[in-house]
């Protein structure tokens, strides 16, 4: 028979009221008693009834988290981060994955399933800024990524513009004046890749540098597998260039790949930056320099701001709040860095 509530209250010479005062992560209990209880739960194996927790409190102890694309590289280490993050605070994660499909994406935000969670963690792709309206919804919702702006949500999110023109700013720094960009999106403005892009411009007008529209290279996805194709077809053009910016990592090692093939050394001839700063990015030979967007700040305060709403009444709901996390720049030998 699985213990009961009533064998841990009976162990640890408790009320069945501390007990569930503890289990609920209580404030106001004496550590001794909430160690005696917890080492009654520890030895009998205790497993609280989730169901009936549910029902007495309305909260489930679970979130969810909504991303586009697992088989990206920094969505699956996104969602290993607030995995972690989400265990650090008690909390259990469902991760839905939606395809980057803007009906799924909206299915995702109507579905009952929401019923299950206390809130959702929600990364759209296929909707965009026109969609900011339907992120109103009627349970706790932070957004995350760089499709819609200004809605009625919280919203985390990186500096995408600003780490653009940093890393547009390292690469001038050592000496590099033709810097190519791969993964450009045609037509982005609102999105990863066109703000990006604009950091980009923006450090090269600042270093009085012409903007060469020959230097990019355009994708529709960001795989390792379109990195190298935009590479293949940069070097046919015969458009010279002495460093690329990938706007993200598995975009700059394709196209870093490509260019070894070709017999062009990295970083000698050409200087190579990602973003994102995946954990691969240091295995890679060269290694990578790379911007690290604040994955784990992102990850934490996603999760704090969250909880935060999920445990404030609904009449006592304030603003909607944009956080931006911080960057940094990863030095290594892609660059001609040691690091």
């Amino acid at each position: 028979m699985a213990a009961t509530l009533h064998d841990v209250a009976r162990l640890a010479d408790v009320s069945i009221k501390t007990v569930s005062n503890v289990i609920n992560d209580y404030p106001h209990i004496r550590p001794a008693t909430r160690q005696r209880v917890e080492a009654a739960i520890a030895q009998l194996g205790y497993q609280p009834n989730l169901s009936a927790r549910s029902l007495r409190s309305g909260r489930t102890g679970v979130i969810g988290l909504a991303l586009p694309e697992l088989s990206l590289s920094y969505f699956a280490e996104l969602a290993d981060t607030v995995i972690a993050a989400a265990e650090r605070r008690g909390l259990t994660v469902l991760i839905e994955h939606t395809g980057g499909d803007r009906d799924r994406e909206i299915e995702v935000l109507r579905s009952p399933r929401r019923k299950l969670t206390d809130g959702l963690l929600f990364s759209p792709l296929g909707l965009g800024q026109d969609d900011v309206e339907l992120t109103s919804v009627p349970y706790p919702l932070v957004l995350l990524g760089e499709r819609i702006f200004g809605g009625p949500a919280d919203h985390v999110t990186m500096q995408n513009v600003e780490a653009g023109r940093a890393a547009t700013e390292y690469l001038l720094g050592i000496g590099r004046r033709r810097i190519a960009v791969v993964g450009a999106h045609k037509g982005e403005v609102i999105g990863s890749a066109g703000l990006r892009l604009r950091g980009y411009r923006e450090a090269l007008d600042a270093a009085g540098i012409p903007f060469d529209p020959a230097l990019l290279a355009y994708t529709d996805l960001w795989h390792r597998g379109d990195g190298a194709t935009a590479m293949r077809a940069l070097l046919a053009s015969g458009v010279p260039f002495d460093a690329v910016f990938g706007l993200n990592d598995t975009l700059a090692l394709g196209a870093m790949r490509v260019m070894q093939e070709a017999g062009i050394s990295v970083p000698r001839d050409v200087a190579v930056i990602g973003f994102d700063n995946l954990d691969e990015a240091q295995y890679s030979l060269p290694s990578l320099t790379t911007i690290d967007p604040g994955r784990v700040q992102i990850a934490d305060t996603a999760v704090d701001m969250l909880i935060e709403r999920i445990g404030r009444p609904d009449g006592e709901q304030e603003p909607p709040r944009e956080i931006l996390a911080d960057y940094s720049i990863i030095e290594r030998e892609s660059t001609g860095s040691k690091a």
